[in-house]
């Protein structure tokens, strides 16, 4: 085959690749088609990476081997080891290393063109953005997976003068960038750029409390893609182009659904030092623990409100995802539907630790898709609930985000679990969630708090509703 053959062809495999892009993003936005979705797009992206690989002129093809079987390993038992509740900090290991891998893509790209004596200014301009992007997304990455993972302090940590420092970084990484641009035989200073990138990475994450940690991944996760698309037009290659701005632009949604749920901008997210003066979440000032009692029931008195429920809404977060309780949620929803009951899921944008974290999990164990709902599909509805079942959600149900101002979460959408005749909360203690605050459910009239581990409390429940 010559050369301009190849080349039409190659050409062809990458719109059908970016076709199967496409259309597996669109499959992702159901749970009935997301795993054909995901395979589409893997497929899309393994006919993309087999018609570089033939198209360029490769040195050596032992080590793309090497590489292709060792990352496959690592991803296989990543995919089978990596429990769901830690997928956000194997997300931001992945955002990590896609910015890092386009830095250095796009550095060895621009230092074999000096080695050749020609180097495009087109060129040098998309090395800078890509190293830039690339060498902050590694950093930051591993600083959301270091919170997540309880390896770096949740908490924000504030550095004195921080916009300060982070400012005139800034003005130093541009500035290496312009002097690479306008010489780029200044190796030096490609290389001062990545460092200077590389410590605001770590400088804009570290103050960021665990709470916004997935809206800062959602975030990183558009700038890889950037990264990507600006290293595509380094390697002239249209693949790398589509793939990186699909990445980023889809990133960029995703952190304006997560922000826009939290009701907060994402330049309070970033730079608003989050969860350092947390509110208490007093209902008033001068309460008393004595003034706010909480109402502890057992799974004998929790069976016997839900067995005379006729609309039940169950509530799942985090604590449901730890406890890995959402076949028993499933098998205490179907006791409740054969006992007459209407049974629904209220699923919170933000509940868990990334958008659909609940909804993976629940389709999982088999829960009904047309059962699962929305929060803005949902929350009027719990008015007319005789008992909404909240298994490890928090701040998503606080109701102190309608009514304390001085809460960090004021303003935020909840759930609207207070508005049920009857709400049971099964937590493992009264401990207050990511954001730090004092939860105003567990102490309202018609709350009743089942404490223990998630998993045997549904358990007990279930036991319970067959003696009734």
């Amino acid at each position: 085959m010559d050369s301009e053959s190849l080349d039409n062809l190659t050409l062809a495999a990458y719109i059908v690749a970016s076709v199967m892009f496409i259309t597996g993003l669109l499959w992702l936005r159901s749970p009935e088609t997301a795993r054909a979705g995901n395979r589409l797009s893997a497929l899309g992206m393994l006919i993309a990476v087999v018609f570089t690989v033939i198209d360029r002129d490769i040195v050596s093809y032992e080590w793309i081997i090497i590489g292709l079987v060792v990352g496959a390993l690592i991803g296989a038992i990543a995919a089978r080891q990596v429990q769901l509740t830690a997928m956000p900090q194997m997300v931001a290991i992945f955002n990590g290393f896609g910015g890092a891998a386009s830095a250095v893509v796009a550095a060895a790209q621009i230092l074999h063109q000096n080695d050749s004596g020609d180097v495009d200014p087109v060129v040098s301009v998309t090395v800078a953005l890509s190293v830039l992007i690339g060498s902050l997304t590694l950093t930051g990455s591993l600083i959301a997976f270091g919170k997540l993972q309880g390896i770096v302090a949740t908490q924000p940590v504030l550095i004195p003068l921080r916009h300060v420092v982070n400012v005139v970084l800034g003005v130093g990484a541009v500035a290496m960038a312009a002097l690479m641009i306008f010489d780029p035989s200044l190796e030096w200073a490609l290389v001062a750029m990545a460092v200077i990138a590389l410590i605001i990475g770590v400088l804009i994450v570290i103050p960021i409390g665990g709470a916004d940690m997935p809206v800062v991944i959602a975030l990183l996760n558009s700038y890889s893609g950037l990264a990507a698309a600006a290293t595509g037009f380094v390697i002239d290659n249209p693949m790398l182009i589509i793939a990186g701005s699909l990445v980023g632009a889809s990133g960029l949604i995703l952190t304006r659904i997560m922000t826009r749920a939290m009701n907060r901008s994402l330049g309070n997210v970033m730079f608003g030092g989050f969860g350092v003066a947390d509110s208490t979440g007093v209902a008033a000032p001068g309460a008393s623990a004595a003034d706010r009692p909480v109402r502890s029931v057992n799974a004998t008195e929790a069976a016997i409100v839900l067995g005379y429920a006729n609309s039940v809404i169950f509530v799942p977060g985090y604590g449901l995802a730890v406890a890995q309780a959402q076949h028993q949620v499933r098998d205490l929803a179907d006791m409740l539907k054969e006992r007459g009951a209407e049974v629904r899921y209220a699923i919170h944008p933000v509940a868990g630790r990334m958008p659909g974290h609940m909804n993976v999990l629940l389709a999982e164990a088999d829960v009904p898709y047309d059962e699962l709902k929305d929060l803005d599909e949902i929350n009027d509805d719990f008015r007319r609930a005789d008992v909404a079942v909240v298994v490890g959600a928090n701040d998503v149900t606080n109701p102190a985000a309608r009514t304390d101002r001085s809460s960090p979460i004021y303003g935020m959408p909840i759930l609207n679990v207070d508005q049920a005749r009857s709400t049971i909360v099964m937590k493992r203690s009264m401990a207050s969630g990511f954001a730090g605050v004092e939860n105003e459910l567990f102490h309202l009239e018609n709350t009743m708090m089942l404490f223990g581990d998630a998993r045997a409390s549904v358990e007990d429940l279930i036991t319970e509703m067959k003696e009734l």
